[in-house]
């Protein structure tokens, strides 16, 4: 059998394992802007602190026409022999459908989320990937990131670490599809890469 020469019935086999099946009973909490936070028991000044320490002091000099969240980068964090970093800035998300991601079978892996929040606080964001192969859907995870407040360096979030399929059924090409969002369903940003998985490493 050569390699990704893989059956529709394998590929459904495959789906019906890797399928969590899990649901989760959460309502998100009603939003507040940051400046109602901060106006809330305005005149005690230990609490005001209090939430400066927590919220930080925010900052002005962001583009107002920017989203609130700007997903930046996606790093797989792996022994590879070179960096594996997608750019998600604007501009640059086209180009990712024709380049593909190189890993081992069997490797360590974590996925890497780099991101911004430039004006008001993000709850319950949530990093969401769909993978296929050969167009059928094999595998789907959710990863709970948390909320967050704005701030003018970037946050890292890391995935929990995974481990790369072996075996000849497990070689070959997948598309993914993943999305950055939160507990009110805003789309931040939406992104389509591809994912060689090889015997070993390769170029």
């Amino acid at each position: 059998m050569a390699e990704d020469d893989v059956t529709p019935e394998q590929l459904a086999a495959i789906a019906a394992e890797n399928d969590q099946g899990e649901s989760v009973n959460y309502k998100a909490p009603a939003q507040k802007s940051l400046k109602e936070i901060q106006d809330l028991d305005k005149d005690d000044e230990s609490l005001r602190k209090y939430k400066e320490a927590l919220l930080g002091a925010g900052h002005t000099d962001i583009d107002p026409k920017s989203p609130n969240v700007q997903v930046t980068r996606m790093t797989l964090v792996c022994d590879a022999p070179a960096p594996l970093t997608l750019d998600l800035q604007a501009g640059k998300l086209d180009d990712m459908k024709t380049k593909s991601f190189v890993l081992k079978e069997g490797v360590e892996y974590k996925i890497k989320i780099s991101f911004k929040v430039n004006r008001e606080i993000v709850s319950g964001l949530k990093y969401v990937q769909h993978t296929f192969r050969k167009g059928v859907k094999v595998d789907k995870s959710d990863y709970m990131v948390g909320s967050y407040c704005p701030r003018v360096a970037e946050y890292d979030i890391l995935t929990p670490l995974e481990e790369t399929p072996t075996g000849l059924l497990a070689r070959g090409h997948y598309t993914i599809n993943s999305k950055f969002t939160d507990d009110d369903k805003h789309d931040h940003l939406s992104w389509e890469w591809n994912l060689n998985i090889k015997k070993d490493w390769e170029e």
